[in-house]
């Protein structure tokens, strides 16, 4: 099953993935390479250490290769609109605080709450698709329900 992804959500894990294999593989490699050159492996701290960091990397290079491979490029201006679709960046209002935030609905492995990146599986992006500049949308959070404003769409 293909999931959404940005063309710079792409280019990230692209680049992450070139980062993996190109430096991390390698200086991992070096390491291990010192490490055994200190002998019985059995007591050797830096040999396990450089060990299981060669784990943690081997697996995020076979995840961020699935990721790329399960994705589909979507170009959020092909779906450009009145209404919110993926891709979009959405300005809200909270009917309570009246505090603005801006959000871009995103693939699910490119969320980054910090960077305004919210997956477009969350509670607030599902409450948002489909919506227009305007419209209150009420959303169920762990800390109880939210209600926002919709108050700017733009891809």
């Amino acid at each position: 099953m293909t999931a959404p992804i940005t063309k710079e959500g792409f280019e990230r894990l692209q680049a992450e993935l070139k980062r993996l294999k190109n430096d991390e593989r390698p200086a991992i490699a070096r390491a291990l390479e010192e490490a055994i050159g200190h002998g019985d492996l059995k007591e050797n701290a830096e040999y396990h250490a450089a060990k299981d960091k060669q784990g943690l990397i081997e697996a995020r290079i076979r995840q961020v290769e699935a990721i790329l491979g399960d994705s589909q490029v979507v170009d959020p201006k092909a779906q450009a609109g009145d209404t919110i679709a993926f891709g979009a960046h959405v300005t809200v209002v909270d009917l309570e605080t009246e505090k603005e935030s801006t959000y871009q609905i995103v693939g699910e492995h490119e969320s980054d709450l910090d960077q305004g990146r919210i997956s477009i599986k969350s509670p607030l992006a599902r409450a948002l698709m489909g919506k227009a500049v305007g419209d209150d949308v009420e959303f169920e959070t762990p800390k109880g329900a939210r209600e926002l404003e919709i108050a700017g769409i733009s891809y």
